[in-house]
């Protein structure tokens, strides 16, 4: 929206020196055609051509989006940093300090429990032991009865067949006698 002659033409060259210029179409270039159409052509790129304040919008958003955006993962890398060192001063000790004294609590517990699952089967091996020495004993006790048993069977056995001899032998005496009477009585 110029009207001074300083500017260049639109469709010719500004040479240094002001040699040759080429003439455009329209005419020269001062002349108004020329003027009129390179307002124009001003008033067209800043009413329709938003390229540059497009980029240059563009470039701002970026640059606050990119700003944003790392100062949103300082802040959680920050807050990450923080609930570390939280982790690692306070509750680290803490958790420790408490699975400590738990862990020592159940070792004793658990040692308790193991001497005295040691004392039971130290009684039950015990009590296995007199009883087997007990069975052992009554199978002893039981063998030399039985062999007793045996004996006085063998013993008895052996009265009783003496008293049966004695018997068989009174009988036989007895019945001889009785033969021989009964011979004295068949004779009459």
């Amino acid at each position: 929206m110029s009207g001074g002659g300083t500017e260049t033409p639109v469709g010719s060259e500004a040479t240094p020196g002001g040699g040759d210029k080429k003439k455009d179409s329209l005419g020269t270039s001062g002349s108004p055609a020329h003027l009129i159409i390179k307002d124009l052509g001003e008033i067209h790129s800043r009413l329709l051509d938003h390229r540059p304040v497009i980029q240059g919008e563009t470039r701002y958003f970026v640059k606050e989006f990119e700003e944003k955006r790392g100062l949103r993962e300082m802040r959680v890398l920050e807050n990450l940093k923080n609930m570390i060192h939280e982790t690692n001063e306070h509750t680290l000790p803490k958790c420790r300090e408490i699975m400590q004294d738990n862990l020592n609590h159940v070792l004793q517990r658990l040692q308790a429990a193991s001497d005295s699952v040691c004392r039971l089967q130290q009684r039950e091996q015990e009590r296995k032991k007199i009883l087997n020495d007990h069975l052992i004993a009554s199978e002893k006790q039981h063998i030399t009865q039985w062999e007793d048993f045996m004996k006085e069977q063998h013993s008895r056995q052996a009265e009783v067949d003496e008293e049966h001899r004695k018997a068989m032998e009174r009988l036989k005496e007895q019945y001889a006698e009785m033969e021989k009477d009964l011979a004295k009585f068949s004779t009459f």
